[in-house]
């Protein structure tokens, strides 16, 4: 069987990858364990969150499909940090454990160029250190151009309950036991990280009038830019809020010793998420909280399972009986599924290339927790970059690259390949720079272009993204050109804001705090969409701001723009620090800019290695 791209494993990165390799007119194999596991939902049962539902947003905006299956799978939606300027509002969604998996496996087989097999890859294929494609564990080849590893927790995963060890994957699973030895031996260097899940509770047997009620909110929300709406905003599935007790506390401190992090195994390697902490990491580490917040969250309407969120533990299954049972509402509650941690390999990012292929080996791309990532959306913007990038390498064009003031999914591949990791990396809002410019709003201003000009945005779709983005500038235009003046105190004295002793913009008017875009659509001569008057309202409010990040985006793109050479010999550069030497080769950083955001490099040795480029050598 030949292909021109396999890609290897069917989480949300190797769905991403697949749809667009393939959406790109390249044949496709995506090879996965278990069929009925793509698009699966390992963990928790929500797309989005802080940065993340931005991330969901630019997938949409290059033409991916993680935000328009989400939107067919909603339970519930809100809007995180609502209150709080636009630069970190993020959408967060309960999406259906059931609906969004099939929707996906239904996207995956309808698409053209794409084709699925079940099967276990052994080792990838290589000639002259590049791909040519994948050995099966059956014993089958198939060939192809590129590959794209996608193997999520699975490679030589195991299951971690109390003092146990079980050699599986998620839900059980066979996991993938020779891919990552195969990988060490090519070269690729190792690393065993962990993570893992919380117990699910049966619904009927939860107290929820002890507990805190937490609906979706009661306006319309979309991942996608295509804004179709496929649930009731009156009927969301509601969510509800509990705590941690004194007795809970307890209970994980006595028993601590039994736990498969703390002293159940001893052999454990894997680095656990430091931003999505176990319960008995959250009880050790802030013995002086009181309590700790959980949310009770519906996993589908297809059954009762109720996802503990915050809650995740290693703990035995007697000792995780006591704990869930010392919770307000959930004192009789029952156990449907256990918790457990699961332990894993990954490679480390700094052996990749922006474009996500690696340095070792040639059309070899990575995405995903093989990548050291946590996250369904984590994986999923890196698989779809992977897929684009396999397909503009086939093509023989330029990787796309995303800068860090362009997107969330820039900041996120630069952390890795440039950073490296020591825990599974999360985005947050506080890893980027430039947050003001990278919002939830503007994803399609920033992105759409990109995604149309690869291929993966249809010429329907960026015809209405450019009316939207020429009624933005009209509408702009009008706010500017229109002006009030003393004549109209009546009607600015009623909003409670300063009166007018001369004439002024609407524009101008609407950077006063207390002055809303609807307060002023009276004035118009045309009517916008409400996300048009939302663009005119960020521009006009935060132009301050924005033009501060602009303009020192503008001053970094220098440093972006010189290019450290291949062969740069760093061993010669004899005032550089022995700790800079190291991690300059190991990163080996393409561009002055990158190399300033090195760990370990600090300020004198940029201006070593800039005067010795400056040089020649």
């Amino acid at each position: 069987m030949n292909y021109e791209v396999i890609v290897v494993g069917g989480g949300h990165a190797g769905c991403e990858a697949a749809l667009a390799t393939a959406r790109m007119g390249h044949k496709t194999l995506l090879v996965t364990g278990n069929i009925n596991n793509i698009a699966d939902m390992p963990c928790n049962p929500s797309i989005g969150g802080s940065a993340k539902g931005i991330v969901v947003r630019e997938i949409d905006a290059l033409g991916g499909e993680m935000g328009r299956c989400a939107d067919k799978s909603l339970l519930q939606i809100k809007m995180l940090n609502s209150a709080k300027g636009p630069a970190v509002r993020s959408l967060r969604a309960q999406a259906d454990k059931i609906t969004y998996p099939k929707n996906m496996l239904k996207t995956l087989r309808e698409c053209d160029n794409l084709e699925i097999l079940e099967a276990l890859v052994k080792d990838v294929k290589t000639n002259d250190n590049k791909v040519s494609g994948v050995l099966l564990e059956d014993g089958r080849e198939i060939y192809s151009k590129a590959v794209i590893l996608t193997t999520g927790t699975y490679m030589n995963a195991d299951i971690l309950v109390g003092d146990t060890r079980r050699r599986e994957g998620p839900h059980g699973e066979k996991p993938s036991n020779y891919l990552s030895d195969n990988l060490a031996k090519k070269g690729f260097k190792l690393k065993r990280l962990k993570t893992g899940t919380p117990p699910r509770i049966k619904r009927d047997s939860i107290d929820f009038s002890k507990t805190k009620l937490e609906n979706g909110d009661s306006v319309y929300h979309t991942f996608s830019f295509d804004n179709k709406v496929y649930y009731d905003v009156d009927n969301q599935v509601p969510c509800y809020l509990t705590y941690t007790t004194e007795e809970t506390h307890k209970i994980i401190l006595d028993n601590l010793n039994k736990s498969s992090m703390y002293g159940g195994l001893p052999d454990i390697k894997g680095i656990g998420p430091r931003y999505c902490p176990s319960i008995e990491d959250k009880v050790v580490r802030f013995r002086d909280k009181e309590r700790h917040q959980l949310f009770l969250e519906p996993e589908s309407l297809y059954y009762d399972d109720i996802y503990l969120q915050g809650f995740s533990t290693s703990m035995p299954h007697d000792i995780q009986e006591k704990m869930v049972h010392s919770l307000p509402g959930l004192e009789r509650a029952e156990i449907l599924k256990y918790a457990y941690a699961i332990e894993y390999d990954a490679i480390y990012p700094t052996q990749l290339k922006f474009s996500l292929e690696t340095k070792l080996i040639e059309n070899l791309f990575t995405a995903g927790q093989i990548n050291g990532t946590s996250g369904y959306e984590e994986a999923a913007c890196q698989g779809l970059m992977a897929g684009i990038n396999a397909g503009l390498k086939l093509e023989g064009k330029d990787p796309l690259i995303l800068k860090r003031d362009e997107a969330y999914i820039g900041v996120l591949i630069d952390d890795l390949i440039t950073k490296g990791i020591r825990d599974p990396y999360r985005l947050l809002t506080s890893r980027a720079e430039y947050r003001l410019l990278l919002r939830t709003d503007n994803a399609d201003l920033r992105l759409r272009d990109y995604g149309y000009k690869v291929g993966l945005v249809s010429k329907e779709r960026y015809d209405k993204f450019l009316e939207k983005k020429a009624n933005i500038e009209k509408a702009i235009s009008e706010f500017k050109g229109i002006r009030l003046t003393p004549k109209d105190n009546d009607y600015l004295e009623s909003l409670g804001t300063t009166l007018l002793k001369d004439g002024v913009s609407l524009y101008d008017l609407l950077k006063r705090p207390e002055i809303k875009v609807n307060d002023l659509l009276r004035y118009l001569n045309n009517e916008y969409d409400e996300d048009v008057l939302y663009q005119v309202m960020v521009k006009a409010k935060y132009e301050g701001y924005i033009n501060k990040e602009l303009e020192e985006a503008a001053r970094m793109k220098r440093y972006e723009d010189k290019k450290i050479p291949k062969d740069v010999d760093y061993d010669s550069m004899h005032n550089l620090a022995s700790e800079a030497k190291q991690k300059l080769k190991e990163v080996e950083p393409e561009t002055i800019g990158q190399a300033m955001r090195i760990s370990g490099v600090n300020p004198a040795d940029i201006s070593i290695l800039t005067m010795y480029l400056k040089r020649g050598k």
